[in-house]
């Protein structure tokens, strides 16, 4: 008898707990596993699993910014779907999903609850009060798993009795990354950065690196919910000549357009996109913050997309 996998993460969007999440529902052996995936909304990682044949469920109630009211509709909505669905496994991604996926798992009575860590929310720039709630909500997340993944050694330290398990990419062919290196003059050293528009990625710092050196040019490779932000921090600053923002683009079709690829992040857990520049051969400029570092220092097999899923296959 097949086992049954739901995977559950926040948004639908394209990001690195997407991506880890389609690598695992794609990768899954369909003889053995049945999967689902549910989340919130129809973006880009509901098309791509549509794509692969991978059945979705949409989340009405989810939404990442906390709100009791959405939140509570949130676990009665994934209780119902788990008790309809009768997953033998719920494997929970984001800080959100997790603990309101974890409790209706528990509910709905769910053999089998894994979360995975991308990054240890806490980590994020708030107040201390605000700081002080999600540790807490995060560790009454963690006792409602029966295991507990994290990507990095960083995290893997200050979260006791988790599992470590790298996230993983494959072989990839490179483009040429001419769409980027057209768009600046010729012969310029690029300067470039893929990520969600974000506070946590803090693009804002390649912007005021470059205001500080009129000889750097910057190419920022994403979008999100800060990109009206850069664009006005670009014209007030005089950098549209030498600062360009080119909206969301696959990593693979751009990072040859690079010189360097920087990563000035507040927060991370083990960033696929610096696995990728790495792979691309590019000069790195990163801030070494959660699972950086040890991309930086670590070998291509300590991040294979094979040993990812093999290992957390075991755990099913």
């Amino acid at each position: 008898m097949k086992k049954k996998v739901t995977y559950v993460i926040t948004k639908s969007n394209w990001g690195g707990a997407q991506r880890y999440v389609f690598d695992l529902a794609t990768a899954l052996s369909p003889e053995k596993f049945e999967v689902s995936v549910a989340c919130g909304g129809s973006g880009m990682l509901v098309q791509k699993l549509k794509k692969k044949g991978v059945r979705t469920i949409e989340v009405k109630s989810f939404q990442r910014d906390i709100s009791f009211g959405k939140d509570a509709r949130s676990v009665s909505e994934l209780v119902k779907i788990f008790k309809q669905e009768k997953p033998d496994v719920v494997h929970l991604n984001s800080s959100k999903a997790g603990g309101i996926g974890a409790l209706a798992a528990k509910i709905a009575g769910v053999p089998k609850i894994i979360f995975t860590v991308h990054g240890v929310p806490w980590d994020e720039d708030r107040n201390p009060i605000s700081k002080f709630l999600i540790y807490m909500a995060s560790q009454a997340t963690f006792a409602m798993c029966d295991e507990v993944i994290t990507v990095s050694k960083d995290n893997h330290a200050r979260v006791p009795g988790s599992k470590l398990i790298y996230n993983g990419v494959a072989y990839m062919t490179f483009g040429s990354g001419e769409v980027i290196r057209k768009a600046f003059p010729p012969g310029v050293p690029i300067t470039g950065t893929i990520g969600e528009l974000t506070h946590n990625k803090n693009q804002i710092a390649l912007l005021v690196a470059a205001r500080e050196n009129p000889a750097m040019y910057v190419a920022i490779v994403g979008e999100g919910e800060l990109r009206e932000m850069l664009e006005a921090k670009i014209r007030e600053w005089g950098l549209s000549a030498r600062v360009k923002l080119f909206g969301f683009m696959p990593a693979a079709e751009v990072l040859k357009g690079f010189d360097v690829f920087a990563l000035p992040s507040l927060k991370e857990g083990l960033p696929y996109v610096l696995l990728e520049a790495k792979l691309a051969g590019l000069p790195i400029e990163a801030t070494r913050v959660g699972g950086i570092g040890e991309i930086l220092d670590g070998t291509p097999a300590d991040f294979s997309l094979e040993k990812m899923v093999r290992e957390t296959v075991k755990l099913y």
